[in-house]
């Protein structure tokens, strides 16, 4: 008796033993290695055909003389890196690129009040948010033709000053401050609706028994802003401080449609672009990307090693 059980148990055991799966062929396990890669093959391919090496040839050109015709080519060494650094007819861009710095504060400032009020459930918010995203998805062109027309003397704006008695005769794209100001302007009314948006969906993201439990505590609508939205947003808001520092680097649709550089108001992207195409000096021109490129690259390294992006926890 005793032996007849201890022989079921041992068949039981035996029965609800997992069976060992068997390793599977050697062709099968290189397949499912290389799988993933023939996927990648495609975009990887146009990666380095479109982005790579035309920032490696780039890299070349900028040691030489090159003028975009001539199939000749002589080094020059670093001659075109200090001719940047040197001249102040070309070192000036770095000034005008302050007033888009400027201009990018105030624009993450503002959008990310709007975002903060209009996340809350306040009257027409729908509507603003129409109003605020709208000037985002115009044409840039037709935003600089349209401002064109709005800063000229005797224009929109004058105008607008003349209803409250105020007249003047003041060209507004005639000095540098002016027209760099007025550039900005425009720079900020166009691009704050994209921030606006990041920050409205990183807010929105948030969730809402965090709110109700700090209303239940007392806490006000400051309050839940600095300990509960502005922590939830910190990786948005890296974002859009990384992007508005490279896009006032790089400003170029809106000066180079109402000036195109004139009084001033050359950018960093404008004078490459003459550099180039206008003047012929394609060796110099690169030089000058390449100098953007790394002084982007040093703002966002600089920006992580700041204000490292550690990860939230809100739940």
């Amino acid at each position: 008796m005793t032996d007849t059980t201890e022989k079921a148990a041992v068949g039981a055991g035996a029965e609800a033993a997992p069976a060992v799966p068997a390793p599977a062929p050697r062709r099968a396990r290189v397949w499912r290695g290389v799988t993933p890669w023939l996927f990648l093959l495609a975009p990887l391919a146009l990666l380095i055909v479109f982005t790579y090496a035309p920032i490696a040839n780039m890299v070349a050109y900028s040691f030489t003389d090159w003028d975009g015709v001539n199939p000749e080519l002589h080094y020059t060494g670093a001659e075109n890196y200090a001719e940047l650094f040197t001249r102040e007819d070309l070192f000036r861009v770095f000034f005008v690129s302050g007033y888009y710095l400027a201009a990018s504060a105030v624009q993450i400032a503002a959008a990310l009040y709007f975002a903060t009020i209009l996340s809350f459930n306040v009257r027409f918010r729908n509507f603003f948010k129409g109003v605020l995203f709208f000037p985002y998805l115009i044409n840039g062109v037709a935003i600089g033709f349209v401002f064109l027309y709005f800063f000229q003397d005797g224009g929109t704006l004058d105008s607008l000053l003349g209803l409250f008695g105020h007249s003047t005769d003041h060209a507004w794209l005639g000095s540098p401050t002016s027209a760099n100001v007025s550039l900005a302007g425009v720079s900020l009314w166009r691009y704050m609706g994209l921030n606006f948006v990041l920050f409205l969906g990183a807010i929105q993201s948030i969730p809402g028994e965090l709110y109700e439990a700090a209303e239940l505590d007392g806490a006000n609508r400051w309050h839940q802003f600095r300990h509960i939205i502005a922590p939830g947003i910190k990786p948005v808001l890296t974002l859009t401080v990384i992007l508005s520092v490279s896009g006032s680097l790089s400003a170029f649709e809106i000066p180079y449609i109402m000036t195109g550089g004139a009084t001033g108001t050359e950018t960093f992207v404008i004078q490459t672009v003459n550099l180039a195409f206008r003047f012929n000096k394609t060796g110099l021109a690169s030089a000058a990307a390449v100098v953007l490129l790394l002084i982007i690259l040093l703002v966002t390294w600089l920006q992580r090693r700041l204000v490292p992006d550690d990860k939230v926890d809100l739940v």
